[in-house]
């Protein structure tokens, strides 16, 4: 290793966009301390895997990402350090301490606007001892850190997008999920620090901008004063909310919308729904994951909703917001779901129509309070009901594209024939084909003249 060089330090992100931003986060703390980032591994003096624990596919995913990156490692640069981080690294660091020696450092979630300081004292132990690592940099308790806007991010969105993580942790208690025991309690950061950020991505041509957090409609309430209850609605007259963060949000100079991830039905209120409709920057588009609607499928979930409340709120919204594109998730397969609770959930989504909808096989998660329930569902059936529910919402999502030919949507340019409308959101929805090349990082405008597959085009 030629230290007479900055050092450089090549990244393997994986999971949600969450962990997306957290990658950033590390990233700019490796730049802000003079090093450089390299997409090319064979380059890299050090290599962090950044891991994902969600479910037991996203934790075989890491893994073996951790493993190759290792074998790499020995036959193109044995004096390259390898790093492991986020949730699988924060849950699982112990073990994985233990049976994994060829890592040469475990860090947690608390430590990541830290790699900077981090990776120079890995190389410089190095320089001094000639050895691997295989440390652990954390204690193992909650994480406590929350993103501000002066921390530096080297971002790995494309430059006309950005994701913005207004929260950390979750304080529901949905009984198929560990994100509490990985991320902690829910932290809100403060309306300074989310609108300082936004001005500074807008100064920087960013158009589109997604908020996003574990539970983004419970943003602001851990700041009241007066404890927010589990189901406390969005209400701005008891502290920072949703609604006056999206209001101040509204006064930013520049032409860019704002897009909400990950809200809960648990907290939508009137206040925030006329917020949104009154808010010009703010996309008409809703992601509100829902996991399922029979009453009790619900209450096994600990979801602390029902199904009159989710049909009331979802109502609400189609009024409150006219046009208004819900997205939501779906989990088929959880112990105990019986074919009359599949088929409710079916025709859930038949008389909804969901203008963007996924599926989610359950997936069994050590730790969590489902994985030691009754009646666990065999596979087969999880992956038949897995296909039933995708082929209606195709047929949904077809029939909804059909309906948008011949309409004139604001469009924002990904690639030069790729864009996509506020309908829309990056990776995960669908795109618009155009016939046309565009600027990219740029909102135009033009007129939808079919769809192909989910995709529509323009």
């Amino acid at each position: 290793m030629n230290m007479s060089k900055p050092a450089k330090v090549g990244m393997v992100n994986l999971g949600c966009a969450k962990n997306l931003v957290d990658a950033e986060v590390m990233l700019g703390s490796v730049k802000a301390r003079g090093m450089e980032v390299t997409a090319n591994a064979a380059d890299a003096d050090v290599m962090v895997i950044n891991t994902c624990a969600f479910i037991d596919a996203a934790k075989e995913e890491s893994i073996e990402a951790i493993l190759n990156a290792h074998q790499q490692r020995e036959a193109l640069r044995p004096d390259q350090k390898l790093i492991v981080s986020g949730c699988m690294s924060q849950r699982y660091a112990e073990e994985l301490h233990q049976q994994m020696p060829e890592v040469d450092l475990f860090i947690g979630l608390d430590q990541v606007k830290e790699l900077g300081n981090i990776v120079e004292g890995l190389l410089a132990k190095t320089r001094t001892l000639g050895a691997r690592g295989g440390d652990l940099v954390f204690q193992q308790s909650r994480p406590t850190y929350i993103p501000d806007y002066d921390t530096p991010r080297f971002r790995l969105t494309p430059s006309h997008s950005a994701y913005l993580k207004i929260a950390e942790g979750c304080n529901h208690p949905c009984s198929f999920c560990v994100i509490p025991q990985m991320r902690g309690k829910h932290r809100s950061r403060s309306p300074g620090s989310v609108l300082s950020e936004i001005r500074a991505l807008v100064n920087e041509g960013v158009r589109e901008i997604n908020l996003i957090s574990q539970d983004t409609t419970y943003y602001g309430m851990d700041l009241w004063t007066q404890k927010a209850g589990p189901r406390q609605p969005v209400d701005s007259s008891r502290g920072p909310t949703l609604a006056s963060l999206l209001e101040q949000i509204e006064c930013i100079d520049g032409e860019f919308w704002v897009r909400l991830l990950y809200t809960h039905p648990a907290h939508w209120s009137a206040e925030l729904m006329k917020t949104i409709s009154r808010c010009t920057k703010v996309a008409r588009y809703i992601d509100m994951p829902l996991q399922h609607i029979h009453e009790s499928m619900l209450g096994r979930m600990r979801r602390e909703t029902s199904r009159a409340h989710i049909e009331h709120v979802i109502e609400d919204l189609r009024a409150a917001i006219p046009g208004v594109a819900l997205r939501t998730t779906f989990i088929v397969g959880f112990p105990g779901e019986t074919d009359a609770e599949f088929e409710s959930l079916l025709e859930f989504i038949e008389h909804t129509r969901f203008e963007r909808l996924g599926i989610f096989k359950y997936s069994r998660e050590e730790g969590s309070r489902a994985a030691k329930m009754p009646n666990q569902v065999d596979q087969k059936t999880k992956n038949a009901r897995y296909r039933r529910a995708m082929a209606l919402q195709q047929r949904i999502a077809f029939e909804i594209a059909q309906a948008r030919a011949g309409r004139d949507l604001k469009l924002l340019v990904d690639e030069p024939f790729v864009a996509r409308s506020e309908f829309d959101a990056p990776d995960v929805d669908t795109r618009v084909i155009l016939s046309e090349a565009a600027p990219v990082g740029e909102f135009i405008a033009r007129k939808i003249t079919g769809y192909r597959g989910y995709d529509l085009l323009a």
